[in-house]
């Protein structure tokens, strides 16, 4: 492994600016080590290695004249839920093999334009409906952890496993993913890395393959967090082209980091102490207020009555949401097209060879709760619970500056131990899906280790657009956590 592969952005940054290595030696150190690696990981299903290294080329010269981007140089990897132009991109479905889109999503034009280089395309549930990464047409990816003593492979999260898993194994400096209902912070937590879901609208949704709109948000998995207030200054933009971004200027997230949180108060809502919750989750949680206390940061109790409604009406808007968005994928105009007797028969046939079972499950689900006789009883009812969500979380942030969660209620599980129960599946999601339904900011932060020997998160939701102050109090569990990195480099050839 080359010590390049180990670097955050930050200390990637410092050193590029010193010349102590140029952005090609960083390209090739990170596509060498995927070439020894990422087969037993599967977490790239697409590496651009002479795009990469052509970026890397260009930004090398930029900076010889002086021009430097705030990502000069950067490796990342993308999450195939991103349209990248002239390279393939299939949201790790079926029904969009091969497509290549002749155009950029914003948030990865904005990567470009900061000097990113790309590295290729990032494994991830089929249509980002997952919390596994184990309903890939391209296959499961694997955690780089291994729980103690054991060999089992674990899942690295869902839906941005590939993003969380090439992080974790040192295949990227830091990833671009998207978060749903949780698909950023659960893979994250799973990891040992650092999670971002933005505010609903400070990243542009625009190229980027939909889910459910109303509750899709680009976002960086990263190794510090750091590291993810330079990818959040690069990311996130107003677009012209999405109706849904907000027009607001994008701070400096970087200045957020080491600023002082003596005064500042943290809400504990007391409805994430759930039935069922190990003892290791409430353990590592109460370690964390404990953390902040010491900060000097005032504890509050808070309550969010509606949370116990939050998962089940997630699961009708956003199945209905892709039942609606997933309707052009048709076989007509690109991807999959398996030929017919009629029209009708191409669609069926073309729809279903092209979606994976999970998908045609969520579709389905949203068909029904769209259809005549149960809009009223269910989407509309979801909606309403939705905004009473918004308003719990309104109420809790007038006493308080951020809340303070587990991220998830387990730590990574083993390939197959629950992929065959779909609501033990969605459980997965019951602390993080909130956010996504009231459109705040949320963060996970690495802050321990598991019994097993593999990492756990603890989650900060912040006020709309306060992603900075979550950056702030991230820093804070970092400090008092480190940073966490898998023991055993099993998943090497080399």
């Amino acid at each position: 492994m080359s010590e390049l592969t180990k670097l955050t952005i930050a200390e990637a940054r410092d050193g590029l600016q010193r010349g102590d290595y140029n952005a090609q030696e960083l390209a090739q150190a990170h596509l060498d080590e995927i070439k020894s690696c990422n087969e037993s990981l599967n977490a790239y299903i697409l590496t651009t290695e002479n795009k990469a290294l052509e970026m890397a080329k260009a930004s090398d010269k930029r900076r010889a004249s002086g021009t430097v981007g705030a990502l000069e140089g950067i490796p990342l990897g993308i999450k195939d839920l991103f349209c990248t132009k002239d390279v393939r991109t299939t949201a790790c479905s079926h029904i969009l093999d091969n497509f290549v889109p002749p155009y950029e999503s914003t948030v990865t034009q904005n990567l470009w334009d900061a000097g990113a280089v790309m590295l290729g395309k990032l494994n991830n549930d089929e249509f980002a409906m997952g919390s596994s990464n184990e309903t890939s047409f391209f296959g499961n990816c694997i955690n780089p952890w291994q729980r103690k003593g054991d060999d089992a492979q674990l899942v690295p999260g869902g839906s941005s496993g590939g993003s969380a898993s090439s992080v974790a194994a040192g295949l990227c400096m830091a990833a671009t993913a998207t978060d749903t209902g949780g698909s950023i912070r659960q893979p994250a937590a799973f990891t040992g890395t650092v999670g971002l879901k933005p505010t609903y609208g400070r990243c542009s949704r625009w190229g980027t393959v939909a889910f459910a709109s109303s509750l899709d948000q680009a976002g960086p998995i990263t190794r510090t967090v750091r590291d993810a207030a330079i990818m959040m200054g690069s990311m996130a933009s107003y677009d012209l082209k999405d109706s849904t971004s907000i027009d607001m200027p994008v701070p400096n997230y970087e200045d957020f980091i080491g600023k002082d949180i003596r005064g500042m108060t943290i809400g504990i809502p007391k409805e994430y102490r759930m039935d069922g919750m190990g003892d290791e989750i409430e353990q590592l949680w109460q370690q964390g207020i404990e953390w902040f206390k010491a900060a000097g940061a005032n504890i509050k109790d808070v309550s969010l009555p509606h949370t116990k409604y939050a998962l089940p009406a997630y699961y009708i808007v956003a199945p209905a949401e892709a039942s609606s968005n997933l309707a052009r994928y048709d076989g007509v105009k690109y991807g999959l097209r398996v030929e017919g007797e009629d029209l009708q028969d191409l669609y069926e046939k073309t729809r279903s060879e092209g979606f994976g079972d999970e998908v045609k499950r969520r579709i389905l689900i949203g068909t029904y709760v769209l259809s005549a006789g149960y809009y009223d009883a269910y989407y509309i009812k979801a909606q309403k619970i939705r905004s009473l969500i918004k308003q719990d979380f309104d109420k809790a942030f007038e006493d308080v500056d951020v809340l303070l969660t587990p991220t998830t209620p387990s730590p990574a599980f083993a390939l197959g131990e629950k992929s065959g129960d779909p609501l033990e599946m969605y459980l997965n999601d019951i602390f993080t899906v909130t956010a996504n339904m009231a459109g705040i900011p949320g963060i996970s932060v690495p802050a321990g280790l598991s019994s097993e020997g593999t990492p756990l998160g603890l989650q900060l939701l912040g006020k709309p657009f306060a992603e900075g102050e979550l950056l702030q109090f991230g820093d804070i569990i970092e400090q008092a956590a480190g940073i966490f990195s898998p023991e055993k480099k099993w998943w090497c050839i080399s």
